[in-house]
């Protein structure tokens, strides 16, 4: 079976490549046709067989079974430490690499022998920050060997039957002329209220938070909750063009000042929310570089964060006080309250082009500049829309900015926020490097990927919609700055903007 798998494979690849004989031709090139490019080892990857077995489909009870890895993210052929409690009596672990798969979008490249169950501590609540961890014994050591790099998702499967995922990412080594999917991992962390805190409520609500969240505790629901919302659909996007991918998350680009030379792109997806000034400044740096951005979701680069060591190593501490009054750091411009407060305001519009406003937020994503490069091949008109594509949080141009110029307003939509109505930009500016970004202003935009399956009205159409304007985006972002082929024609005088700043409380998501 192996053996008909890789000749499988390698019949595949000399279709892509153009080497396969044919015709009679004894398998010969023909003098009068070049061979066509190599695939990347990201299509070369999407030719082997996937599966559809990858999904947790019974989680169990609240601690049936859990885990978390000692590393947020790995270079190919590391090793990680695994740590699990379940109740029953024994496990087994599989790892599945996200993909595209011809739609299986998933891949099992290793599985561990059963393991013996152990039911560890409970979770453990510390330091005037209330900073949860799990202080777990490690249950087995995992070795990333042939592993390709990409999105992963460990499922841990209890005798009893209960799953739940371990997310790990396995980094690129370099993302040098690649387009570079960026994992969430801050804001995955923010939001995990396992052991009953996260960095917006505890016991007795806000009061009760956590100022610092850890990466040494398991994450809730099924494990993987924020990235199969927010990113999964992307990735399988991203992996059927075939384009060159490299796969870094927030930790790496804070740990890394170099990480994004000579990158082509850099993704981030539908909800990358928590970021330090390392993070900030190396993507500022490499947009003045040249390099381009998609910010495919909303909400971005609006919470600053500080990273700290745990007992587990460097950066698996996220800090994040909300209040520059509470916060005990002495220097303003680490201070952990929202970037584009004092007493450093630094606004994330003036990275992203457009501004968090609203939230909650419900609308229809309507097309005002038909004719742009982003909707070759979508057909629209001025004036489409597609219900539910906006929410539950949203961006916009706003009076004050900072706004970048030139910047092209793609989509104008009102919105419905909360008791209040304002409205939601999509925009396209250019760097003086020629680096073009791209914001969707819509937090809704990679789930709608998912057509209905996404809800809250988004039809099979709208899915179609995204799927190609994110497919132009990343093809036209991943040939070098977008703004010498694709130069901006600034409208921004004709847009209204909306009111400076939040719409709805700054707390409240």
């Amino acid at each position: 079976m192996i053996i008909n798998r890789a000749v499988a494979v390698l019949a595949v690849l000399a279709l892509l490549t153009g080497c396969g004989g044919g015709g009679g031709g004894g398998g010969a090139a023909s003098p009068h046709r070049a061979a066509g490019p190599a695939p990347t080892p990201v299509a070369a990857e999407n030719t082997r067989p996937g599966t559809k077995d990858w999904k947790v489909r019974k989680p169990g009870a609240e601690h049936a079974i859990e885990g978390f890895a000692d590393r947020v993210s790995v270079l190919p052929g590391e090793s990680f430490r695994l740590f699990v409690s379940t109740t029953a009596k024994g496990y087994t672990v599989s790892a599945f690499r996200m993909g595209w798969y011809a739609g299986a979008e998933a891949r099992k490249v290793w599985a561990a022998p059963h393991q013996a169950g152990l039911r560890q501590a409970g979770a453990k609540t510390a330091g005037k920050t209330h900073t949860v961890t799990a202080p777990w014994k490690p249950s087995l050591t995992v070795s990333t060997r042939d592993w390709p790099e990409g999105s992963y998702l460990l499922r841990l499967d209890a005798d009893s039957g209960a799953q739940r995922f371990v997310p790990i990412t396995v980094r690129s080594p370099s993302t040098a002329g690649k387009v570079v999917v960026l994992g969430g991992t801050t804001t995955w962390q923010a939001y995990n209220m396992w052991g009953g805190r996260d960095l917006y409520q505890g016991p007795g609500g806000f009061d009760g938070r956590s100022r610092a969240v850890s990466f040494d505790r398991p994450y809730d629901g099924n494990g993987a909750v924020k990235f199969l919302a927010f990113e999964q659909p992307a990735v399988a996007l991203a992996e059927k063009t075939g384009l060159p991918l490299a796969y870094e998350t927030d930790n790496d680009l804070h740990h890394d000042p170099r990480l994004l030379d000579g990158a082509r792109t850099l993704v981030t997806l539908g909800h990358d929310e928590y970021w330090s000034t390392a993070m900030r400044d190396e993507a500022t740096k490499a947009r003045d570089a040249g390099m381009n951005i998609a910010f495919l979701g909303a909400n971005a680069v609006n919470r600053h964060v500080r990273f700290e060591s745990t007992s587990l190593g460097a950066d698996r501490l996220v800090v994040c006080y909300k209040s520059a009054d509470e916060d005990p750091i002495k220097d303003p411009a680490e201070k952990t309250q929202d970037w584009r407060l004092s007493p450093k305001p630094r606004p994330e519009s003036a990275l992203i082009g457009i501004m968090y406003t609203c939230f909650p937020a419900d609308g229809a994503w309507k097309v005002y500049r038909p004719d742009d490069w982003v909707f070759a091949g979508t057909g629209v008109r001025k004036g489409d829309e597609f219900p539910g594509v906006i929410g539950p949080e949203s961006d916009a141009v706003t009076r004050g900015g900072p706004t970048p110029r030139p910047i092209e307003v793609l989509a104008h939509s009102t919105v419905e926020c909360g008791t209040s109505t304002t409205t939601s930009d999509s925009t396209y500016y250019t760097a003086r490097s020629g680096a073009g970004v791209f914001a969707t202003g819509t937090m809704r935009w990679v789930c709608a990927m998912r057509g209905r399956a996404c809800g809250h009205g988004v039809t099979g159409k709208a899915a179609s919609f995204v799927a190609k304007v994110t497919e132009n985006v990343l093809r036209a972002f991943a040939a070098g700055p977008a703004g010498r082929a694709h130069p901006v024609h600034d409208n921004l005088a004709k847009i209204k903007p909306a009111g400076a700043g939040m719409a709805q409380g700054a707390d409240l998501d």
